[in-house]
């Protein structure tokens, strides 16, 4: 077993105000540095491969956590949310009604207008998570929400209906063991960042 660490970036001006990032490139806020300035990484990853989101909230988050530039790798990049991007989920159901009801009730096909489901993220990332089990040294990756939960939903076999078995909590390293050929196990969720728990 390999061991895989998911961490999400630091909160932005967009993640205060609710609104759906996806793959517009917000960078953190002052307040959002000033958060991932005081997150300590667990013993295990230090030293561990460091690889990030081309994203500039995730690239800053890596380099503020770990001290050093990661490697960028494009399959971690946030679900597209299309046309939805910059919008709330309060909006999004105000306005789509029950269409937007109907489609949250999709789980993992649940897809934004011109944008990219559940499924898609976990297919773009099957590979990567193939190559860094084949690596076979710990990957300490900060990318996501969307990301990590696609990476949850693996390893929970969790169709995305309804509630995930475990709240994931922002500032916190989610640890995944991963098998030979990529896929994710739990080992260990919501493992503080922040010394608050």
């Amino acid at each position: 077993m390999t061991l895989l660490a998911l961490v999400r970036h630091g909160p932005t001006a967009w993640n205060r105000a609710g609104r759906s990032q996806g793959r517009t490139d917000i960078p953190l806020d002052d307040e959002g540095r000033a958060a991932v300035a005081r997150w300590r990484l667990p013993p295990e990853l230090t030293g561990a491969t460091l690889v990030s989101s081309p994203l500039a909230r995730a690239v800053e988050t890596a380099t503020l956590l770990a001290g050093r530039a990661p490697a960028i790798e494009p399959r971690l990049i946030e679900m597209d949310w299309g046309d939805w991007e910059g919008r709330t989920t309060a909006e999004l159901r105000t306005t789509l009604g029950e269409a937007m009801q109907a489609n949250e009730a999709r789980g993992l096909d649940f897809r934004p207008a011109g944008g990219e489901s559940p499924r898609d993220v976990q297919a773009r990332l099957q590979p990567f998570l193939a190559a860094a089990a084949a690596r076979g040294v710990p990957t300490l990756a900060v990318a996501h929400n969307g990301v990590i939960r696609a990476v949850a939903a693996l390893a929970w076999s969790w169709d995305m209906r309804g509630k995930p078995p475990v709240k994931l909590r922002r500032a916190a390293a989610h640890l995944f063991d991963l098998g030979a050929d990529g896929a994710p196990r739990v080992r260990a969720l919501n493992q503080p960042l922040d010394g608050d728990e």
